[in-house]
C-alpha cells in the first residue's frame, strides 16, 4: 500500500476509561459519550473503522457499582445500568441526568426519534425524501451503529469486520448540540479545510460542449460582469459514441478529440482565467479495449492488451486500485484536471462484504488528491457517517420543481446533524419539471447562501441557467447574487476555517444556538450561515397583486438589520417577512461584521485580496477574526496563516471601530491594503465628529451617509497590514428609526391593488398616530391577510 493510504488515527481508547468483562466491553470516552460493545468470544476490536477514528480521550470522571446482577455506572450526565449479558431492552438502559426538558431512559434497541441526518442521494427526488439518523434529539440522546462498519488496519486498507458483535455509541448530550458535534468530530474526524476556489461560483451543465462553446460560453460570461471559480465539465468530455463491441459510453477516460482537440491548451485557458477545473467520471464500467490508456492499464493487471479483455472495476484489490490511479487519473491531472467528480450511481456491492464501493471511492480519492502537498477535494456523493472527511457532497439529480427547492434549505442545515457541512446541489434543479423564472431565481438566491454555489442542468437545450435566458428582473437579480457569492469570499473563507478549527458547520440550524426556544425548530427552512448571518430561504412563489413572496421568520431576541434593505428588526417574535424578486431575508444581529471585498474576478477570488469592504452593525459590541493563509495546501493544519481582527465599540463610552495590525505570517497578505468601513443602522453624525486615526496619527477619509441604508461609510487610504486604524466617534451614535413612510410607499407604489386602497393605508403613517393605533386601524380596514401582513411587517419592524 501507498504510503500516503496509512491514516494517523488514535483507534485505542485509554486503559482507565475501560470496563471489561467476558464479553462486554464499555468505555467511557467523555461523561456523554459511551462505547457499547458485546461480543460472544470476548474479542474486541480497537482497530479504526471507515466511520470512527479516534478513541483516545481524555480521562473521564465516573465510578461503577457492582452488584450480583447488574453492573451500574455513573457519570456527572449518565447512569449505565447493564446486566452484563447478550444486549437487550431490558438488560441495558442508560438514563440521561442533570439536563433541564430532556431526563429519558434509552433502553438497548429502542428507536431514537432524533432531529435527521442527511441522505446518500436526492436523485430523482420531487420534493422531499427520508433523511438518516442524526445525533441530535429533542430527547436528549442518540446511538450511533458501528457494527457493520469495516475495518482499517495499519497500512491504510480496509478488513472484513467480525459478523455477530455489536459496537454502539450512545451520545446523551441533552440539547448541547454543538458539544456533541464536537466530541462526534474528534471520534470520526475533522471536516478538512476547502481549497478557496471551490467557495466561488461554480458552472457545470450536462451538455455537450465543446472547447470553442466553452471558451465563447465563459467570455459571455465576462460580458455580464459574472465571476466563476470551477468549470465542471460533464461526461461528454470523453468518448461516449463507442463500439458497442465495449460496452456503452458511460464510463470513460478518453478525450473526445473532436469536442476538446487540445485538451492542455483548454485547461490552460481556464486555468489563467483563474478557474479549476473537474471532470466527471462514472468508474463503474473500469477501462475497456478503446481508451488510450487500455495498453498500460491491462499490462499492469496482467491482461495480454492484445485482447482487449476489458479491466473490470474492482475497487477490492489493490493491485487495480495503484493503477486506477497510476495509470488512468494522473496522466490527467498533468494534463491539467484540478479534482474529480466521482458518480457513482451503481449500488453499494463489492466483492468484500459490506464494503460500499462509493465510500471507497471516496476515501482513497481524497488520499490521493493530497499527495503533492496540495489541499485534496473530491465531488461526490455521501457514503455514510464519517463521510464529511471527504468534502465535497453532490447531492445528486433533482426535479426542477418548487418542492424540491422546498426541500433542500432543511436538508442542507439538518446535515449538520450528522456532521456533513459542504452539501453542493444542483441549483436550480436537474431535470423534469417545467420552466419557471421565478423558481429558478429563489433557488439560486437559496445557493448563494448555502455552502457551495453550483450551477447545473441536464442536457435538454431549453434547461440551461444562464441568466441571461431569464426575464429582465430575474436576469438581473441573478448577476447580483453571483456576484454577491465572490464579494463574501473574505467572510466563507474564514467560516471555511471556522468548520474546521471549531467544527461548526457553516449552515447551521436554528436550534444549535437556541435549543430551548421551541420557535427554533419550526422554521425548517431559516438557518444561521456562519456566525454572523441568518438566512430565511423563500421557496414560494410570489403572492399576486402585492407581487412578494412570503416567509414565516423567527427573530430570537436582539436587534437585526436585514442586509438587502437596511430594516431594523426588533426580536423575540416570530413574523411573516414579504420580500420581492431581488432579495430574500438574510439578517445580521447588532454587533455584528462582515468582511467583504469587491476584487471578485476568477483569478481574484483565488487570491486573498488587496482591499476590503467591511460591515458593521451597530447597537451592540463585536469582534470578527478574519482568516487567511496560502488557500490551496494543507498549512492551515501546522497554524500557517494571518489573522486581522475588525472591532465594534459601540457601548464604549467613546464609540470606535478598529481595524487591528495583522498578526501571523504576513508574507501571506498583499503589504497594504485599502479598506471601505460602512456602519449600518446609524443615525447620520455632525460633520466633523468623526477622526481617523491610522497608528495614532491623524488620517483622511472619504465620509458619505446612505439614508435609504442607514449606513456611515468611510473610505480610508490604503495602509500597511501592520497599521492599526481606529475610526472614532467624537457624538454618540444611536440607532436609526425606520422611515415607515418612504418603506410603505415604496411597497404599496409597486402593488397592483386599487388606489384607494393604497391611499387609506398610507394615510395611517401621515396621520401622527402612534403603531399601536395604526395597527389598530390597519386591521379594522379587513384587506386581504397578505396585504394586511405586509404592511404589518413594515409597522412592527
Amino acid at each position: 500500500m501507498k504510503e500516503l493510504y496509512k491514516l494517523h488515527t488514535a483507534p485505542a481508547a485509554r486503559p482507565e476509561n475501560v470496563i471489561q468483562g467476558d464479553c462486554y466491553r464499555i468505555t467511557m470516552l467523555t461523561d456523554r459519550l459511551v462505547r457499547l460493545e458485546y461480543s460472544e468470544d470476548g474479542i474486541f476490536e480497537d482497530h479504526a473503522t471507515q466511520t470512527v477514528l479516534n478513541r483516545d480521550f481524555p480521562k473521564v470522571e465516573y465510578s461503577v457499582r457492582e452488584l450480583e446482577d447488574q453492573l451500574e455506572i455513573f457519570t456527572k450526565h449518565l447512569h449505565i445500568i447493564y446486566n452484563r449479558k447478550a444486549f437487550s431492552p431490558r438488560g441495558l438502559s442508560i438514563q440521561l441526568q442533570g439536563y433541564a426538558g430532556c431526563g429519558d431512559t434509552w433502553h438497548y434497541g429502542e428507536p431514537m426519534r432524533n432531529l435527521g441526518g442527511t441522505a446518500r442521494t436526492l436523485d430523482e427526488v420531487d420534493g422531499a425524501c427520508e433523511l438518516g439518523t442524526g445525533l441530535m434529539s429533542r430527547r436528549g440522546a442518540a446511538v450511533l451503529d458501528d457494527s457493520r462498519s469495516l475495518l482499517i488496519d495499519e497500512d491504510g486498507w480496509v478488513q472484513p469486520r467480525k459478523k455477530g458483535i455489536c459496537d454502539l455509541y450512545f451520545f446523551g448530550y441533552g440539547h448541547d448540540y454543538t458539544d456533541c458535534l464536537n466530541d462526534f468530530y474528534y471520534l470520526c474526524g475533522k471536516t478538512p479545510m476547502l481549497p478557496r476556489y471551490a467557495l466561488g461560483n461554480w458552472w457545470s451543465r450536462y451538455y455537450k460542449y465543446t472547447e470553442q462553446s466553452y471558451m465563447e460560453l465563459m467570455e459571455r460570461f465576462d460580458e455580464e460582469g459574472i465571476p466563476f471559480t470551477v468549470a465542471v465539465v460533464d461526461m461528454d468530455w470523453h468518448l461516449v459514441d463507442i463500439d458497442p463491441k465495449y460496452g456503452t459510453g458511460w464510463t470513460g477516460y478518453t478525450w473526445n478529440k473532436e469536442f476538446f482537440p487540445d485538451p492542455e491548451r483548454f485547461m490552460k485557458w481556464l486555468h489563467d482565467r483563474g478557474m479549476k477545473i473537474t471532470l466527471n467520471v462514472h468508474p463503474a464500467d473500469g477501462v475497456r479495449g478503446h481508451e488510450e490508456m487500455y495498453p498500460q492499464m491491462a499490462e499492469a493487471m496482467g491482461i495480454d492488451p492484445a485482447t482487449e479483455e476489458p479491466v473490470n472495476f474492482d475497487i477490492t484489490d489493490r493491485k487495480f486500485l495503484d493503477a486506477y490511479f497510476d495509470v488512468v487519473h494522473h496522466p490527467l491531472e498533468e494534463q491539467g484536471v484540478d479534482f474529480w467528480w466521482i458518480d457513482w450511481q451503481q449500488g453499494g456491492n463489492t466483492k468484500m462484504e459490506g464494503l460500499d464501493p462509493l465510500w471507497m471511492l471516496n476515501h482513497f480519492h481524497y488520499l490521493d488528491k493530497g499527495r503533492d502537498g496540495k489541499r485534496p477535494m473530491t465531488f461526490s456523493r455521501y457514503a455514510g457517517p464519517g463521510s464529511h472527511r471527504y468534502p465535497v457532497g453532490f447531492s445528486g439529480d433533482t426535479h426542477v420543481t418548487w418542492a424540491s427547492l422546498d426541500f433542500q434549505p432543511y436538508f442542507t442545515s439538518t446535515a449538520s446533524n450528522i456532521g456533513y457541512g459542504w452539501w453542493s446541489h444542483d441549483i436550480g434543479g436537474h431535470m423534469f419539471g417545467e420552466k419557471n423564472d421565478e423558481m429558478a431565481g429563489r433557488w439560486l438566491q437559496f445557493g448563494v447562501f448555502s455552502p457551495v454555489t453550483r450551477l447545473h442542468s441536464t442536457c435538454n437545450e431549453f434547461n440551461g441557467k444562464e441568466p441571461w435566458r431569464y426575464k429582465p428582473e430575474v436576469r438581473h437579480m441573478m448577476g447580483e447574487f453571483l456576484r454577491l457569492r465572490h464579494r463574501m469570499m473574505p467572510y466563507l473563507y474564514t467560516m471555511n476555517y471556522r468548520a474546521y478549527s471549531e467544527n461548526r458547520p457553516i449552515t447551521e440550524p436554528m436550534y444549535y444556538r437556541y435549543p430551548e426556544e421551541n420557535a427554533a425548530y419550526e422554521v425548517k427552512n431559516q438557518y444561521f450561515f456562519g456566525t454572523e448571518l441568518m438566512v430565511a430561504a423563500i421557496t414560494t412563489p410570489r403572492i399576486p397583486n402585492i407581487n412578494r413572496s412570503k416567509i414565516k421568520v423567527w427573530i430570537p431576541e436582539g436587534v437585526y438589520f436585514d442586509i438587502f434593505t437596511g430594516m431594523t428588526y426588533r426580536g423575540g417574535r416570530n413574523i411573516e417577512m414579504y420580500r420581492d424578486i431581488d432579495t430574500i431575508p438574510v439578517l445580521a444581529k447588532a454587533g455584528s461584521i462582515l468582511p467583504f471585498t469587491d476584487e471578485i474576478s476568477g483569478a481574484e477570488a483565488e487570491q486573498n485580496p488587496a482591499s476590503l469592504t467591511v460591515k458593521f452593525y451597530g447597537g451592540d459590541d463585536g469582534s470578527f477574526l478574519m482568516y487567511e493563509d496560502e488557500n490551496d495546501t494543507c498549512g492551515y493544519e501546522k497554524g500557517i496563516c494571518v489573522r486581522t481582527e475588525f472591532s465594534l465599540n459601540w457601548k464604549a463610552q467613546q464609540q470606535s471601530i478598529v481595524l487591528h495590525s495583522a498578526q501571523g505570517e504576513l508574507s501571506l497578505i498583499p503589504q497594504n491594503r485599502s479598506y471601505t468601513v460602512e456602519l449600518y443602522g446609524c443615525r447620520r453624525p455632525e460633520d466633523g465628529t468623526v477622526t481617523v486615526t491610522v497608528d495614532g496619527k491623524p488620517a483622511a477619509a472619504e465620509i458619505t451617509y446612505d439614508a435609504s441604508m442607514k449606513c456611515l461609510k468611510l473610505m480610508l487610504p490604503e495602509v500597511s497590514v501592520s497599521s492599526e486604524t481606529v475610526i472614532a466617534f467624537g457624538e454618540r451614535l444611536e440607532l436609526a428609526e425606520n422611515d415607515l413612510e418612504e418603506v410603505l410607499f415604496a411597497f404599496l407604489d409597486q402593488a397592483e391593488i386599487a388606489f384607494e386602497t393604497k391611499s387609506r393605508i398610507i394615510a395611517l403613517v401621515r396621520g401622527g398616530m402612534d403603531r399601536l393605533a395604526m395597527i389598530s386601524e390597519l386591521q379594522a380596514m379587513e384587506l386581504d391577510p397578505n396585504l394586511t401582513g405586509c404592511v404589518m411587517e413594515i409597522l412592527t419592524a
